[in-house]
């Protein structure tokens, strides 16, 4: 790790708890929020394009149907008055500023080289829990330790094009 880490202003939020003995809980919780537990019809939709059964259809209209479905299950939760299980975590924070790999809270909430487990909202299509466990770096700075690979991968995206409207942002100013 460089000396200096680079972070973009991002305006989240997450709630997170002091890796201890509930750890084992966060555990079940992180691997419940994994693609495959979290969303059955994405795993249907993998394994139907693995098997090429996909082939033939339009890509835009079969994620928009995906998209349909899930809106659908959403709904159905929502009149069963089913929630999705989540545990209750003790702290909430405002991230203020997001990296590859860390994140900043607006105001000191952590204590340095504690190890934490967290949920963070994503503002992505579809909106959805990315569980995430991280250490503090200081009172405010983490670096995080572990996230599912598809989370990463849309972590990745959401810090890229947070640098973009940074830029476009900063060219605004200049001209």
């Amino acid at each position: 790790m460089s000396d200096s880490i680079r972070l973009v202003p991002a305006p989240l939020e997450i709630d997170f708890a002091p890796a201890d003995s509930s750890s084992d809980a966060y555990e079940r919780e992180y691997q419940r929020l994994s693609e495959t537990d979290e969303d059955p019809i994405g795993q249907w939709l993998k394994i139907a394009k693995a098997r090429g059964e996909t082939k033939e259809t339009d890509p835009v209209l079969l994620h928009l149907i995906v998209e349909l479905h899930r809106k659908v299950d959403q709904l159905t939760q929502i009149v069963k008055n089913e929630e999705p299980e989540r545990l209750e975590l003790p702290y909430r924070g405002e991230i203020e500023a997001i990296g590859f790999e860390h994140f900043r809270l607006k105001t000191p909430q952590l204590t340095p080289k504690m190890r934490y487990y967290g949920r963070i909202t994503m503002p992505l299509f579809p909106k959805r829990d990315v569980g995430v466990w991280f250490e503090a770096v200081d009172e405010c700075l983490a670096r995080i330790d572990r996230m599912h690979e598809g989370d990463v991968k849309e972590w990745n995206s959401y810090v890229t094009a947070r640098e973009r409207v940074m830029i476009r942002e900063m060219k605004g100013k200049s001209s």
